[in-house]
């Protein structure tokens, strides 16, 4: 059923429409062959994923600051597979990663089609935690940039989702009203606990069937927000 009223759609960037784990795993492949970094990549990718999520859990909940993110991330996968390294080359790691992360910008299936469906009939906008200097170039080399009014991102504002704050804010920067809007993302939290918390109306982005609460309008692929909006 269509959701009525609405105006204004708010894509959350990282794992709903930009494909995070696929060009991260590039980028990691890239760098670790530059730094002669012998692990085998699949398993470091099995624990970077579960560390760098709870990583930044306590990012966002200004527990830790974008450095400790960055460093502490490594640190972690790397001793979950007992592997040896150098505080001086996990920095370097760190920086390279950032470097090179937006050399590749797969977007998830279908992520064009429902942007140029969407974008004849709402306005729509980024809200991101993501940091600013990447977010911008992951819009901008995946040539989606020019679909969204609006982008707010944690780092330049100060505030992080699911911080309430940042969705008043958002809403501001496009001009339009909790009750004309709809948040869109992959995170349970951040993205659909924190934007209902202010009465926004929600699409959880389920990849991988994780729902639990039926009551929460539910999508696997972009092409299915067809049937709300």
């Amino acid at each position: 059923m269509k959701i009525s009223g609405i105006t204004d759609v708010f894509f959350d960037l990282d794992h709903t429409l930009w494909d995070f784990d696929r060009n991260s795993a590039l980028a990691f492949q890239k760098i670790f062959r530059l730094s002669k970094i012998q692990v085998d990549i699949d398993l470091f990718l099995e624990h970077y994923k579960a560390i760098n999520l709870e990583y930044w859990k306590l990012y966002r909940n200004e527990k830790i600051d974008k450095e400790s993110l960055r460093l502490g991330r490594l640190n972690d996968a790397f001793k979950a597979l007992d592997y040896h390294i150098e505080p001086t080359v996990v920095k370097q790691l760190s920086q390279d990663y950032i470097a090179y992360l937006t050399d590749n910008n797969y977007l998830y299936d279908n992520t064009i089609e429902i942007l140029e469906y969407l974008s004849e009939r709402y306005q729509l906008h980024i809200l991101s935690n993501g940091f600013h200097e990447v977010q911008h170039k992951k819009l901008v080399k995946s040539n989606i940039h020019h679909y969204f009014k609006t982008v707010t991102n944690g780092e330049s504002v100060g505030i992080k989702k699911p911080n309430p704050e940042i969705f008043h804010y958002a809403l501001r920067q496009a001009n339009t009203t909790v009750n004309k809007s709809v948040m869109i993302g992959d995170g349970y939290e951040a993205d659909i606990l924190g934007a209902k918390s202010i009465g926004m109306e929600v699409v959880y982005f389920d990849e991988f069937n994780q729902a639990t609460d039926t009551e929460i309008r539910t999508i696997r692929h972009l092409i299915e927000l067809k049937q709300f909006l």
